[in-house]
């Protein structure tokens, strides 16, 4: 027979053996129930507001009416001839004294009232009188250079078609008031719009403002004098889509310090800012304030920049290279309303 010793330990064994089975096949508490410890929130990073410094450019950017500019103009000679005065024959009842001989060999080109002019009464029956340079014998129009030189309509006409298309009426509609062409009306436009950048080019220097805002608008013109644009498609895009016009002006004065007719580009961005840079002093650098077009930064710096040499920062191996950077009298601040860019003296 089997001792009851044997028994009780079969038993026990096999109350453990059930107990480690149902302590494993029982099953866990849910993952959700058990309790989590708590994580550290991280703040998220900020980015820092602060202006980053300009670091400069490598290279200056290209303006092409800078290249150009080396081409020095035909100026009137620094030492005046000799003024002529006439003792012999009746006193001259035709006063010529706000014209000049336009030949470029003569020796009084771009002097005015120095007595070598002469009237020589109207050619053909014209309504412009002749005028005779009695240094070089040329004889010319006292019209020439202007809107009027060789036309045979009245002037009081060219004048109010010009006013009219100034004060807005179409080309079309000018033409039907006034009985002209569509084809003379947009002729005489290009010829004024010639006109009033040659006298601006003359008048305007040496400038001083506080302020320059410059926009862009939309029209078409200079692409009919390039050739790009027949005169009859330039008539009916008039009337709809023009192209952009470019405008720079002193806003407390209200004086156009330039104005031109092209895409919105670079190129066209570096024309404008050059003849502002142009037409202010050298010594003035105004507050810019644009519409938001990017490339007037560029434009802007190409103008008001000069080449700097960074220091070094080891003494060790080669020097770093020029950087191109503003004035230190200018600064460029950006903003997002209602102007773009500004560069303003510091």
């Amino acid at each position: 027979m089997v001792s009851n010793l044997v028994v009780y330990q079969l038993a026990l064994i096999a109350l453990v053996w059930l107990f480690l089975m149902l302590a494993w096949l029982w099953p866990s508490e849910p993952a959700a129930a058990r309790p989590i410890p708590p994580t550290p929130v991280t703040p998220p990073r900020k980015r820092s507001t602060a202006p980053k410094p300009f670091t400069g450019l490598t290279r200056k950017p290209h303006c092409d009416a800078c290249e150009h500019r080396g081409d020095p103009p035909s100026q009137t000679p620094s030492s005046p001839p000799l003024r002529i005065v006439m003792t012999r024959g009746r006193r001259r009842q035709v006063d010529t004294s706000m014209h000049f001989c336009p030949n470029p060999d003569c020796a009084y080109r771009g002097w005015v009232g120095w007595g070598n002019l002469r009237a020589n009464g109207h050619p053909s029956g014209g309504p412009w009188r002749q005028l005779l340079c009695v240094a070089c014998r040329r004889y010319f129009l006292e019209t020439l250079g202007t809107l009027l030189h060789g036309k045979r309509m009245p002037t009081e006409l060219i004048v109010r078609v010009i006013a009219c298309l100034a004060e807005g009426l179409g080309i079309r509609g000018t033409a039907r008031v006034f009985e002209v062409d569509p084809h003379t009306v947009l002729q005489w436009l290009v010829e004024a719009a010639n006109q009033l950048r040659a006298f601006s080019q003359h008048f305007l220097h040496d400038i001083r403002v506080r302020q320059v805002q410059l926009d862009e608008l939309f029209a078409l013109l200079s692409a009919v004098q390039d050739g790009a644009v027949s005169a009859a498609d330039a008539i009916v895009r008039l009337e709809r889509t023009p192209q952009w016009v470019w405008v720079a002006m002193d806003p407390e004065s209200k004086l156009l310090l330039a104005i031109d007719v092209g895409n919105r580009t670079l190129a066209m961005a570096q024309r404008v800012v050059h003849h502002v840079a142009q037409v202010l002093a050298p010594d003035c650098a105004p507050l810019f304030l644009t519409d938001g077009f990017r490339e007037y930064l560029t434009a802007l710096l190409t103008h008001y920049g000069h080449w700097v040499q960074p220091p070094r920062r080891q003494d060790k191996g080669p020097s770093p290279k020029p950087r191109w950077m503003p004035y230190p009298s200018c600064c460029m601040r950006k903003w997002s309303r209602p102007y773009g860019v500004g560069v303003s003296s510091a």
